[in-house]
This record gives C-alpha cells, structure tokens and sequence, in this order.
C-alpha cells in the first residue's frame, strides 16, 4: 500500500522502509510514526521478510520529534504525541525480524532514540548523533531510554546534559551503532547483513531476539532461569533439529521456519 510518510519496497530478503519528509528532516510527526508502527506490524508478520531495514531519505536520517506539533499543545496531546513514541520504539523490540537502521547525516534527539533502538545500526562516517533537547528546553527524556542501555550511563548523561554532537566513529565505540562505513558502502553493508540473517531460521531468530531482550535488564540468576527454558524449547523446534542434523552429516539444512 501507499504510505504518506514512507516508502516501503522489498529488496531480497530484507524490507527497505524508507523515512520520506526529507523537507522535513524526517522529523517523527505523530502521523509518521502511526504509519512506522503500522508498518512494523504488517512487516512482522510476513514470512518472506528476514530482516527490516530502516534507511531515510534525503541528507538527514532524523531530525527527532516534529517541533511544530510540540507548541501549544493540551497536556493530552503532549501524552499521546510521547506514547506513541514510546509504543514506536517497543515495536522495534517486539517485532520479530531483526531491525538495521542505516544511518546518515543527523541522527538528534527521537531520532537519535530510533537509531538506539533498532536491533543492529550502521551510518557513514559523516554521521553525528545527538540527544540536544536540553538546549531548547525539552530534555531529552524518553531518547535516554534506548540510549542508555546502548552507550551506558556516563555517555548518555554527558550527550543529554550538554546537547553535544557524536561523530560515527565515536558512536561505533561506545555502542550506539555497530560499524561505521563510507557513505558509498552504506546501502551495501546493511543489505550485507540482512542476507547473513537470512541464512539462519526465521522462527530461531524470532526466538533468539525475544529471548535477547527478556534476559538483557535480568538479574544474571533470572536470565539463566529464562533462557535455559527458552533453549530447551527451542531445541525441541523442527529447525533445530534440521540444523542440528545437517550439521552432523555435512549438508545444507532445510529451514521450514517452525
């Protein structure tokens, strides 16, 4: 279907979704990311999409939140406008293929947040992300969610108390993204690692990312006492299985996705 705010196209095995108000910086007007969760939802249950790539479109990835819907607004507006945020980046989490932003230019406040939330990020070295609502009075609260447990707690503070940008490299050391490329080489490196996702089995990487996220904020006692049921179910699967025998006797496995 059409999107106002997005493009939406298939590349292989990986589903391209392509934030589209570059006259806007791609900044995440609540009617953007209804359309984002929408997406998400309807990406999450097709079986053809092994991995979702989130790329933008003109010369910022995202500028953060739509600062004209941020004036004048009811208290229930405020509410709902960070909800849907909230809501936004949990679907990120809950969807079941893994989610690559690929990252360039600005990447500043929500859209800082986004980039932290997705499961996997790679930006060209020209990219800088920020968390600078401090600087306009807004802190920068619910982009310190994701933020925080990507980079840690003394690099979130000092991005959201001074506003101060991060270039790529940075951000590839401290967490916030895991490789930093050409700008030539970023279409290619996302694509790259979506068709090594697809290799594996759809449902075991479905079962791996919710298992990564049940366990990550555990005690290490409750995440062993988590994951060692996720494993024993998991090894019962049809694809472990599979994999397990093709292993022994040397040949391809048949994933079946169950």
């Amino acid at each position: 279907m059409d999107y106002e705010f997005l493009r939406v196209e298939q590349e292989g095995p990986a589903a391209v979704v392509t934030l589209n108000r570059p006259e806007k910086r791609n900044a995440l007007s609540l009617e953007m990311m209804l359309e984002l969760i929408y997406v998400l939802q309807t990406l999450g249950a097709e079986a053809k999409v092994r991995a979702i790539i989130i790329a933008a479109e003109g010369k910022v990835f995202c500028s953060g939140h739509d600062l004209a819907q941020m004036v004048g607004r009811t208290q229930g507006e405020y509410q709902k406008l960070f909800e849907t945020c909230s809501d936004l980046m949990l679907k990120l989490e809950a969807t079941p293929q893994p989610v690559i932003a690929e990252v360039h230019g600005l990447a500043t406040a929500a859209g800082c947040q986004l980039v932290a939330a997705c499961d996997l990020a790679i930006a060209s070295e020209d990219a800088k992300f920020a968390t600078p609502g401090v600087r306009i009075g807004l802190f920068c609260s619910t982009p310190m969610v994701p933020l925080t447990r990507a980079v840690g707690r003394k690099r979130a503070m000092h991005m959201l108390l001074t506003g101060d940008a991060i270039d790529a490299r940075t951000a590839c050391e401290w967490g916030l993204i895991n490789r930093a490329v050409t700008a030539g080489e970023l279409k290619n490196a996302t694509r790259e690692v979506a068709a090594k996702i697809a290799e594996s089995s759809a449902y075991v990487i479905a079962v791996g990312k919710r298992a990564f996220y049940d366990q990550i904020e555990a005690d290490e006692r409750s995440a062993y006492a988590h994951v060692k049921s996720v494993m024993t179910s998991n090894a019962l699967a049809c694809d472990a299985q599979e994999g397990i025998s093709a292993f022994l006797a040397k040949r391809a496995p048949i994933w079946t996705g169950k």
